[in-house]
């Protein structure tokens, strides 16, 4: 399998996505948390950045130390794209500095 490799994140762990009815998904391999609301959640991932839209999103898990998030809601779409404002940090590491 070929490794593709993103300018600031690290592909060695594994990045999965599981989504359930459009109204569950379960995400490996979250470096940090951006944003989140009800209608968007976003994520650095090791597979690059990953925004999710939708309608009441709750997260129900967030596990830093294994990099798991689980997000209940109307998702409406998941979009990936690349190394945008990695470099000031997420949610999570600006509150726990």
């Amino acid at each position: 399998m070929e490794e593709r490799r993103l300018s600031g994140f690290t592909n060695n762990i594994n990045h999965n996505i599981i989504m359930e009815n459009r109204s569950k998904v379960s995400i490996s391999g979250v470096e940090d948390v951006d944003s989140f609301d009800e209608q968007t959640v976003v994520l650095f991932t090791s597979a690059g950045l990953l925004t999710l839209k939708g309608k009441d999103f709750h997260i129900n898990k967030l596990n830093v130390d294994s990099g798991e998030v689980v997000i209940e809601g109307d998702v409406e779409s998941l979009v990936y794209s690349e190394n945008v404002g990695r470099e000031t940090g997420g949610f999570f590491s600006k509150m726990f500095k």
